[in-house]
């Protein structure tokens, strides 16, 4: 755009005396001023609706028509429909997460009332069919839970039992006799050893406090509450 500068200064013409050549206006000079007047017209924005090209700047402080939310049109968005905007990504009860600011989301967005949630708690989503996550905001668990309770494999070894033999044979097992003579003079002995049964329990899984925590990583967690 170019700004009208004027070619010729008609004031100082009024000063000079009569007859003087300089004194009169002459058509050439009219004319010149009045071109110069239509460049710099058709140079300069329109009041309504303009078209702007290259790289407009506005002053600080501009003030602008704010849009409707959820606008999805090329008009130019103002501080107050940007912020609307980010309003509408944290509802009341949403839930804002920091991996590494502690600063209250208030301070951070700009808008709402946010406190500290679920300190030391991790979040599980709604289950309608589980009773015990089928209500919002239910609380369960324990951090100083021990291993749930489980079952172990027994293996037993049978390192000796008694049999009892007469002249050599065989006749019965796991019983003990005692000695003695038979009618035709045969002698009864009984051999007998003591039975030793060890069991082992094959150990699984480990108890004690905070030994069943699922894995977690701490972040600074905020409700929106207002």
């Amino acid at each position: 755009m170019s700004n009208y500068t004027k070619s010729t200064n008609f004031a100082t013409k009024d000063a000079l005396s009569s007859g003087n050549p300089l004194k009169i206006v002459k058509g050439t000079e009219i004319d010149t001023e009045f071109n110069n007047i239509a460049t710099a017209v058709a140079t300069k924005a329109d009041l309504a609706s303009p078209t702007f090209t290259g790289t407009p700047t506005l002053p600080t402080g501009t003030i602008a028509v704010t849009q409707s939310s959820g606008s999805n049109t090329t008009t130019i968005a103002t501080t107050a429909f940007v912020q609307a905007a980010i309003a509408l990504l944290y509802p009341v009860g949403s839930i804002y997460t920091n991996a590494s600011v502690s600063t209250n989301p208030a301070t951070l967005l700009g808008f709402g009332t946010w406190t500290a949630f679920a300190a030391g708690e991790v979040m599980v989503g709604f289950d309608s069919s589980n009773a015990l996550f089928d209500t919002v905001g239910e609380r369960g668990g324990s951090a100083d839970a021990i291993t749930v309770s489980h079952t172990h494999t027994a293996t037993s070894t049978d390192s000796g039992h008694t049999h009892t033999f007469i002249n050599g044979t065989q006749t019965s097992s796991g019983g003990s006799g005692s000695g003695g003579v038979f009618a035709d003079g045969t002698t009864k002995t009984t051999n007998s050893s003591t039975a030793n049964i060890t069991t082992t329990v094959a150990s699984t899984g480990s108890s004690g406090t905070n030994a069943n925590y699922q894995p977690y990583i701490t972040v600074y967690m905020w409700k929106r509450t207002a």
